[in-house]
Protein backbone atom coordinates (compact mmCIF):
# COMPACT_ATOMS: atom_id res chain seq x y z
CA UNK A 1 0.00 0.00 0.00
CA UNK A 2 1.00 3.62 -0.52
CA UNK A 3 2.49 4.71 2.80
CA UNK A 4 1.96 8.29 3.91
CA UNK A 5 4.09 9.42 6.82
CA UNK A 6 4.04 12.12 9.45
CA UNK A 7 6.65 12.77 12.11
CA UNK A 8 6.30 15.32 14.86
CA UNK A 9 4.10 16.47 17.68
CA UNK A 10 0.46 15.44 17.51
CA UNK A 11 -0.97 18.90 18.09
CA UNK A 12 -3.63 20.97 16.33
CA UNK A 13 -1.29 23.41 14.56
CA UNK A 14 0.57 20.60 12.78
CA UNK A 15 -2.52 19.98 10.62
CA UNK A 16 -3.13 16.31 11.41
CA UNK A 17 -6.89 16.72 11.09
CA UNK A 18 -6.31 17.96 7.53
CA UNK A 19 -4.08 14.96 6.78
CA UNK A 20 -6.67 12.52 8.10
CA UNK A 21 -9.46 14.27 6.16
CA UNK A 22 -7.39 14.02 2.97
CA UNK A 23 -6.73 10.33 3.47
CA UNK A 24 -10.36 9.55 4.30
CA UNK A 25 -11.36 10.72 0.83
CA UNK A 26 -8.71 8.73 -1.04
CA UNK A 27 -10.27 5.72 -2.72
CA UNK A 28 -6.96 3.94 -3.20
CA UNK A 29 -5.19 1.66 -0.76
CA UNK A 30 -3.05 3.65 1.66
CA UNK A 31 -1.37 3.34 5.04
CA UNK A 32 -0.53 6.08 7.52
CA UNK A 33 2.63 5.92 9.63
CA UNK A 34 2.68 8.49 12.45
CA UNK A 35 5.90 8.97 14.40
CA UNK A 36 5.27 11.12 17.43
CA UNK A 37 3.01 11.70 20.37
CA UNK A 38 0.69 14.36 21.66
CA UNK A 39 -2.85 15.25 22.67
CA UNK A 40 -4.43 14.59 19.24
CA UNK A 41 -3.55 10.90 19.17
CA UNK A 42 -6.78 9.73 20.83
CA UNK A 43 -8.88 11.94 18.54
CA UNK A 44 -7.14 10.59 15.43
CA UNK A 45 -7.56 7.00 16.61
CA UNK A 46 -11.25 7.56 17.38
CA UNK A 47 -11.91 9.28 14.04
CA UNK A 48 -10.20 6.55 12.01
CA UNK A 49 -11.96 3.83 14.03
CA UNK A 50 -15.37 5.42 13.39
CA UNK A 51 -14.67 5.12 9.66
CA UNK A 52 -13.33 1.57 9.82
CA UNK A 53 -9.77 2.68 9.01
CA UNK A 54 -7.94 1.65 12.20
CA UNK A 55 -6.02 -1.08 10.41
CA UNK A 56 -4.46 1.46 8.07
CA UNK A 57 -2.63 3.49 10.72
CA UNK A 58 0.46 2.73 12.78
CA UNK A 59 1.66 4.95 15.61
CA UNK A 60 5.31 4.96 16.67
CA UNK A 61 6.06 7.05 19.74
CA UNK A 62 9.49 8.03 21.02
CA UNK A 63 11.52 7.08 17.96
CA UNK A 64 15.22 7.66 18.74
CA UNK A 65 16.79 10.07 16.24
CA UNK A 66 19.27 7.43 15.11
CA UNK A 67 16.38 5.16 14.09
CA UNK A 68 14.37 7.85 12.29
CA UNK A 69 15.92 7.16 8.84
CA UNK A 70 14.55 3.61 9.05
CA UNK A 71 11.03 4.94 9.63
CA UNK A 72 11.38 7.59 6.94
CA UNK A 73 12.55 4.91 4.53
CA UNK A 74 9.28 3.05 5.10
CA UNK A 75 7.32 6.04 3.77
CA UNK A 76 6.40 6.73 0.17
CA UNK A 77 5.86 10.39 1.11
CA UNK A 78 6.18 12.49 4.24
CA UNK A 79 3.53 15.15 4.87
CA UNK A 80 3.80 18.26 7.05
CA UNK A 81 0.39 19.99 6.73
CA UNK A 82 1.02 22.71 9.33
CA UNK A 83 -1.55 25.43 10.00
CA UNK A 84 -0.63 29.04 10.79
CA UNK A 85 -2.20 30.35 13.99
CA UNK A 86 -2.27 33.90 15.41
CA UNK A 87 0.57 33.03 17.78
CA UNK A 88 2.38 30.35 15.73
CA UNK A 89 3.57 29.42 12.25
CA UNK A 90 5.98 26.77 11.07
CA UNK A 91 9.49 28.20 11.49
CA UNK A 92 11.45 25.53 9.66
CA UNK A 93 10.04 22.01 9.64
CA UNK A 94 13.24 20.04 10.30
CA UNK A 95 11.47 16.76 9.55
CA UNK A 96 11.21 17.91 5.92
CA UNK A 97 15.02 18.11 5.71
CA UNK A 98 15.36 14.72 7.38
CA UNK A 99 12.96 13.10 4.91
CA UNK A 100 14.53 14.81 1.90
CA UNK A 101 17.99 13.72 3.07
CA UNK A 102 16.67 10.15 3.00
CA UNK A 103 15.34 10.60 -0.55
CA UNK A 104 11.71 10.61 0.59
CA UNK A 105 9.44 13.02 -1.32
CA UNK A 106 7.66 15.57 0.84
CA UNK A 107 4.41 17.50 0.78
CA UNK A 108 3.97 20.53 3.00
CA UNK A 109 1.48 23.30 3.47
CA UNK A 110 2.32 26.88 2.69
CA UNK A 111 2.62 27.74 6.40
CA UNK A 112 5.62 29.79 7.45
CA UNK A 113 8.95 28.63 6.04
CA UNK A 114 7.74 25.29 4.65
CA UNK A 115 7.67 26.42 0.98
CA UNK A 116 11.19 27.85 1.28
CA UNK A 117 12.53 24.69 2.90
CA UNK A 118 10.92 22.41 0.31
CA UNK A 119 11.85 24.50 -2.74
CA UNK A 120 11.88 22.19 -5.77
CA UNK A 121 12.28 19.13 -3.55
CA UNK A 122 8.58 18.46 -3.00
CA UNK A 123 5.04 19.75 -3.28
CA UNK A 124 3.41 22.65 -1.45
CA UNK A 125 -0.36 22.82 -0.92
CA UNK A 126 -2.53 25.57 0.60
CA UNK A 127 -2.75 25.15 4.35
CA UNK A 128 -6.04 23.78 5.59
CA UNK A 129 -7.03 22.42 2.16
CA UNK A 130 -7.69 18.69 2.55
CA UNK A 131 -8.78 18.37 -1.08
CA UNK A 132 -5.54 19.86 -2.40
CA UNK A 133 -3.56 17.61 -0.07
CA UNK A 134 -5.50 14.55 -1.23
CA UNK A 135 -4.89 15.49 -4.85
CA UNK A 136 -1.15 15.91 -4.23
CA UNK A 137 -0.99 12.55 -2.45
CA UNK A 138 -2.91 10.88 -5.25
CA UNK A 139 -0.65 12.44 -7.89
CA UNK A 140 2.40 10.95 -6.19
CA UNK A 141 0.72 7.63 -5.50
CA UNK A 142 0.00 6.99 -9.17
CA UNK A 143 3.42 8.15 -10.40
CA UNK A 144 6.36 6.27 -8.85
CA UNK A 145 8.76 7.88 -11.35
CA UNK A 146 7.72 11.34 -10.17
CA UNK A 147 8.10 10.21 -6.54
CA UNK A 148 11.63 8.98 -7.26
CA UNK A 149 12.51 12.19 -9.09
CA UNK A 150 11.17 14.31 -6.21
CA UNK A 151 13.10 12.21 -3.71
CA UNK A 152 16.27 12.78 -5.72
CA UNK A 153 15.64 16.53 -6.04
CA UNK A 154 14.95 16.78 -2.32
CA UNK A 155 18.19 15.03 -1.44
CA UNK A 156 20.11 17.32 -3.82
CA UNK A 157 18.47 20.33 -2.14
CA UNK A 158 19.55 19.14 1.31
CA UNK A 159 23.13 18.59 0.14
CA UNK A 160 23.23 22.03 -1.50
CA UNK A 161 21.63 24.05 1.31
CA UNK A 162 21.23 22.21 4.62
CA UNK A 163 24.36 20.24 5.50
CA UNK A 164 26.27 21.27 8.61
CA UNK A 165 29.19 22.41 6.43
CA UNK A 166 26.90 24.57 4.27
CA UNK A 167 25.17 26.17 7.27
CA UNK A 168 28.54 26.83 8.92
CA UNK A 169 29.90 28.48 5.76
CA UNK A 170 26.83 30.71 5.46
CA UNK A 171 27.09 31.67 9.14
CA UNK A 172 30.77 32.59 8.77
CA UNK A 173 29.96 34.64 5.66
CA UNK A 174 27.21 36.49 7.55
CA UNK A 175 29.56 37.31 10.46
CA UNK A 176 32.23 38.51 8.04
CA UNK A 177 29.71 40.78 6.33
CA UNK A 178 28.56 42.16 9.69
CA UNK A 179 32.13 42.73 10.85
CA UNK A 180 33.02 44.49 7.59
CA UNK A 181 29.95 46.72 7.86
CA UNK A 182 30.84 47.63 11.47
CA UNK A 183 34.37 48.66 10.44
CA UNK A 184 33.27 50.87 7.55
Amino acid sequence: AFTVGYAGRLVEQKGLRILVAALETMESDWRLLICGSGPLRKEIETRLASRGLTGRVRFCEQVPSGEMPQYLGAMDVLVLPSLTRPNWKEQFGRVLIEAMACGVPVIGSNSGEIPHVIGNGGLVVPEGDATALRDALEALRVDPIRRARMGHLGRERVLAHYTQARIAAETVALYRDLAAAAVS
